[in-house]
């Protein structure tokens, strides 16, 4: 680029002085194709302003020809139709050949739009990065929503562009506006438009719906016509620039606070472009007792999706698990999210509700959930215990019983009674409990006694009371003959010798 008085004194040489663009070029210290290219922006054919003859002059007329019928041929493809038909020159010069000679499109010229109050507002996305938290990286998505007459500003910041954030994005605006417009613009993004053929469009089913609640029509600009919703997109460069820019905050609850006070405060007080003695802010006052009351229940905006629970009490959403009462595992249910809440529920019924969390990879627990697990998992143990001691000594039941009543620990009782029950066996054990039963000794010491009676009236030693796993028990240990012993200790007299 250029400064605009050396442009001008190009210009001047060119017409008042009649210098050649060589002479330009040289007395003022710069290269000739940029007298060329002041002197082309000027209106001046290239016949007039070029400096001597060039080794493209013979192709000029096949290049103007196929840039006439391929206006948008690419400069490279170009340059070698050009080297087959003989072009010696390199791609460079003939690149700034083609440029000065693409035909230039046509400048359309474009009404100001204007729209009755109440009327009309527009809304779109805008992206502005990412925010980490924990060990996740966020997307960042500001929904915007502008009052095309008024020009008052919606702005909040979500973590997601799906359609649940756009539908969220829409209840939030509206009730910061108290009021609906008749008519919101959108561009042609997935959340508004699926598809569209020349003039037939398919909405999002979801805007549909919401659009219905509200009693506001959904309206999609022209295919490539920015300009239709041009009062957004000065708003998103506006929120750039004057809001986001530098600024400094915690998490998304404080930079939606943040938005809050700045299109209240900042935003609002900006000139009213159609009156410079009203603010936006006064303006707004006048255009919102004419938007369409709001109905009197928000339109849902939680994201619902089907989880299936597997063999652990948890319900898989966003890539956290959240979790269930342990009854609800090997079934169907469904969450619905808010931005803050997470909610599992059972058909109508609300089984579990969590604070929302946007980190990834978590396990978000309620105590209420786990504790009946450990509870429900220990009695479990307890009653399988329970059940393999009657089934191998039917006399521990009476005992267990008789123990319960003078307030014995159970659980204690019954481990210690399954020791004997492996060191021993189900008949000495069955008679031990027996004999227990009927001289009232509901103790572990007691049935030990007993054993240790009853196996030295035979003439065998006490169980060892060293506890053995099932899996060791059953171990069998071969005998070897001692003389091996005997040979060993030779070989080590003979070594010695």
């Amino acid at each position: 680029m250029i400064d605009k008085a050396l442009e001008a004194e190009i210009l001047r040489l060119h017409h008042a002085e009649k210098w050649p663009v060589g002479t330009i070029a040289a007395q003022l210290h710069v290269h000739h194709t940029t007298v060329q290219r002041v002197l082309g922006q000027a209106g001046l054919s290239p016949e007039l302003v070029s400096p001597r003859s060039s080794m493209v002059d013979p192709y000029l007329d096949f290049v103007v020809t196929t840039l006439e019928k391929y206006p948008r041929l690419r400069a490279s493809r170009l340059y070698h139709m050009a080297r087959e038909r003989g072009y010696p020159g390199g791609p460079d010069h003939f690149r700034r050949i083609v440029a000065r000679l693409r035909p230039k499109p046509k400048q359309e010229a474009y009404l100001r739009l204007t729209t009755l109050i109440g009327e009309q507002a527009q809304a779109d996305w805008g992206a502005f990065g990412k925010l980490q938290i924990g060990g996740a990286f966020r997307p960042l998505w500001a929904f915007v929503m502008v009052l095309s007459w008024s020009r008052q500003i919606f702005l909040r910041f979500y973590l997601s562009l799906a359609m649940p954030s756009f539908v969220r994005g829409h209840v939030d605006a509206f009730a910061f506006f108290q009021g609906v417009p008749r008519v919101v613009l959108y561009d042609n993004l997935k959340s508004a438009v699926l598809e569209r053929v020349a003039h037939v469009i398919h909405f999002n089913d979801r805007l549909l719906e919401l659009s219905r609640h509200y009693h506001f029509e959904p309206r999609p600009v022209a295919v490539a016509r920015g300009n239709e919703k041009g009062r957004v997109e000065r708003a998103i460069r506006f929120i750039r620039d004057s809001f986001f820019a530098a600024r400094v905050f915690k998490d998304l609850i404080d930079l939606n606070q943040q938005a809050l006070q700045w299109m209240t405060g900042l935003a609002a007080d900006r000139q009213f472009p159609q009156d410079r003695a009203l603010t936006v802010r006064d303006a707004f006052a006048q255009e919102q007792p004419k938007l369409l009351p709001l109905p009197d229940e928000p339109f849902p905006a939680d994201e619902v999706v089907s989880v299936e629970i597997g063999k652990t009490p948890y319900a898989r959403f966003d890539l956290n698990d959240y979790s269930v009462p342990h009854t609800y595992v090997r079934r169907s249910l469904t969450v619905a999210a808010s931005l803050d809440c997470v909610r599992v529920l059972d058909g109508n019924a609300v089984i579990a509700a969590h604070p929302r969390c946007w980190d990834r990879g978590k396990q978000i627990e309620d105590p209420a959930h786990i504790e009946p697990l450990i509870e429900y998992k220990s009695r479990a143990r307890k009653h399988r215990g329970m059940d393999r001691l009657n089934s191998a000594a039917p006399s521990a039941a009476p005992l267990l019983s008789m123990a319960a009543e003078r307030g014995g620990n159970i659980g204690s009782i019954t481990s210690r009674l399954l020791m004997l029950l492996d060191q021993v066996g189900p008949s000495e054990l069955q008679a031990a409990l027996a004999q227990a039963v009927e001289q009232d000794l509901p103790t572990v010491g007691a049935v030990r006694q007993i054993l240790d009676r009853r196996l030295t009236e035979r003439g065998l030693p006490p169980p060892v009371s060293i506890l053995v796993s099932p899996k060791a028990a059953r171990v069998t240990v071969k005998n070897h003959p001692l003389n091996t012993y005997d040979s060993l200790k030779r070989t080590d007299d003979e070594k010695k010798d």
